[in-house]
């Protein structure tokens, strides 16, 4: 019911004109019995009767009624039709938003292909149930209620006779229902996981390719085809079960008609005119009947699809903006990690974790592969929020600062690069839609990618595959970084974003860091010592607590774990250091 409520809010502005329009349904369900009236009329009167002057009155009426019945007609299916587009143009605007406003835990949880389904089918669905079956239901309804009065003023004893099929045309509806709903969430189901498994598969094409498994993605495929087939079938299966069950009713209403009104007629208890007459309301009996097999099927897949939208929808982040969040344009950088842990799923990713870091100052974090050095910066960016503890940028709690104000302070290049299927300059400019040419120049070449770029054919308008496919790793990292500088941030953080490049690109690009004016705070996640050693304090990590903090120097000097992975990187320590000084030059 709640699902029910929610979609109708979205039709509250289109009220006035749908009802407008089910007026114009019921004008032309009434004037429908004009023409079967009119037939009655010249076969008893015209035909029968002699009396020929009232033919051509009779055709005129004919005539303009069936070109009005047309034009009303055509006037509301327009109606409906807008007002559908509409209103569907106003729900997926509504529920994209609210996929947009939903935080990291969200996506973790639902399935791309799901969401794809609900922005597709089901709101095709929910579409098509406005454009038709709302004035579907009521002009077939109201066409058989007219009808049976009809039929009633006519000849009560016939409309009696005929009328004995309504009972089994409702348990037969209601039967259908009630089987129906469960075919076709079953429906919505397979067909999400369908949708997930073919987003997967295109994403992830050179994977596939790459280990030769296309007969291996192929076979899933089918088995998920199947799936989706047995699924519509089994919802055929129950529609060919009952519709004939309709047929057969619809049908009955003719023998019913011809056996009793003939037998009237013989009697001479009804004319032949008025058996023409009821002959002519008879497609307003057959065609409901015929109708509500389908029309319960369409309402149901719409009440399905609804249900799965509504859920999607109705789901609220965890991480929003306060009342009255604060609302700052330019931030100085300095921030506070204060017994910071967090927690999810039952395992513990960061514990204990306390920095303190000054504006301008860069910030080295290095570590084993999960031991949440990214979860740090997630969380600094506000995608998770603390399970215990507090982040402050500024002094400022971050949960009190404004989303959107204090994300555009940070740029962030991700260890994942996601680049759109867009120009590179588009790529670039991300971040700042409205800046100029030479602007994204500049970016580009501080992240050492404008060579490579201007290389290319068509330069920076060169257009990128979805994801970058085209480009090398290295080359959508460096892109990646210049989208993030050209933000200009106050908090820069760099997830990893030099692991694809050779020593000597890494160098060019720190080099071109290390020229940006020093108000800005960075944050560099590397493997690499090379990428950090030259932070202001370099932070590693162990299983989610900071084991040792420090500059290069006294972090070697400690033969800890940073130690440890120094001389991985660089060979024997001692060695080095002899080299150096019999060379008179240094290590670092």
């Amino acid at each position: 019911m709640a699902a029910m409520n929610w979609f109708f809010s979205f039709l509250k502005k289109y009220r006035g004109r749908l009802i407008f329009a089910m007026c114009l349904v019921t004008i032309v369900c009434a004037i429908a019995v004009v023409n079967p009236q009119i037939a009655g009329i010249v076969v008893d009167d015209v035909i029968k009767g002699g009396e020929y002057d009232k033919l051509p009155l009779m055709m005129i009426i004919m005539v303009v009624t069936t070109l009005l019945r047309t034009v009303l007609k055509y006037w509301y299916l327009i109606i409906f039709e807008k007002s559908s587009q509409g209103m569907l143009y106003t729900l997926r605007d509504y529920v994209y938003k609210k996929l947009l406003a939903q935080d990291f835990g969200f996506y973790n949880k639902n399935r791309t292909g799901d969401l794809m389904s609900r922005m597709t089918g089901d709101m095709d669905a929910v579409r098509h149930f406005v454009a038709y079956v709302i004035y579907g239901s009521y002009e077939n309804a109201l066409l058989f209620i007219i009808a049976l009065i009809m039929i009633f003023i006519a000849d009560f004893r016939l409309a009696l006779c005929m009328i004995a099929v309504m009972p089994f045309t409702i348990f037969t509806t209601y039967k259908q229902l009630k089987e129906v709903k469960p075919a076709f969430h079953n429906i919505r189901k397979h067909f999400s996981s369908l949708n997930t498994f073919v987003q997967e598969n295109v994403s992830g094409n050179r994977v596939v390719k790459a280990f030769a498994k296309e007969d291996y993605e192929i076979e899933k495929f089918n088995r998920e085809n199947d799936g989706y087939r047995d699924a519509e079938i089994n919802a055929t299966n129950i529609w060919k079960k009952y519709v004939p069950v309709f047929d057969i009713l619809a049908n009955s209403l003719t023998i019913i008609l011809y056996l009793v009104g003939g037998i009237m007629v013989i009697k001479g208890e009804m004319t032949i005119g008025t058996l023409v007459t009821v002959s002519g309301y008879l497609w307003m009996l057959n065609n409901p009947l015929r109708q509500a097999g389908w029309l319960a099927n369409d309402y149901q897949r719409f009440v399905t699809s609804v249900e799965k939208i509504y859920a999607t929808a109705i789901v609220e982040p965890r991480i929003f903006n306060k009342d009255n969040s604060i609302v700052k344009e330019k931030l100085d950088g300095e921030i506070e990690f204060s017994n910071v842990s967090y927690r999810t799923g039952g395992e513990m990713i960061l514990e204990d974790i306390n920095i303190h870091i000054k504006p301008g100052e860069t910030v080295g974090i290095i570590g084993a592969t999960g031991s949440g050095k990214t979860t740090l910066m997630n969380l600094l960016n506000r995608f998770y929020d603390v399970t215990t503890g507090s982040i402050k940028i500024d002094g400022v709690n971050i949960k009190d600062y404004n989303l959107q104000s204090m994300r555009s302070n940070i740029g962030l290049a991700m260890q994942d690069v996601f680049l759109f299927s867009d120009t590179i300059e588009g790529n670039i400019a991300y971040g700042r839609p409205d800046c100029s040419f030479e602007e994204v120049v500049e970016a580009a070449k501080i992240a050492d990618a404008h060579n490579f770029i201007v290389r290319m054919t068509d330069g920076y308008d060169t257009i990128v595959g979805e994801r970058g496919v085209g480009l090398s790793g290295g080359q959508k990292q460096r892109i990646s970084l210049a989208r993030a500088l050209l933000k200009d941030p106050t908090i820069l953080i760099l997830d990893d974003t030099t692991s694809a490049v050779d020593m000597e690109t890494e160098s060019q690009i720190q080099k071109e860091l290390k020229n940006l004016d020093g108000n800005r705070t960075i944050f560099i996640i590397a493997h690499r010592i090379s990428s950090i050693k030259a932070a202001d304090q370099i932070l590693v990590l162990d299983n989610g607590r900071i084991i040792e903090t420090g500059k290069h120097e006294e972090l070697l000097d400690k033969k800890g774990y940073y130690y440890t992975v120094f001389h991985h990187q660089y060979g024997d320590f001692d060695q080095i250091m002899e080299v150096a000084k019999k060379e008179g030059g240094n290590i670092g």
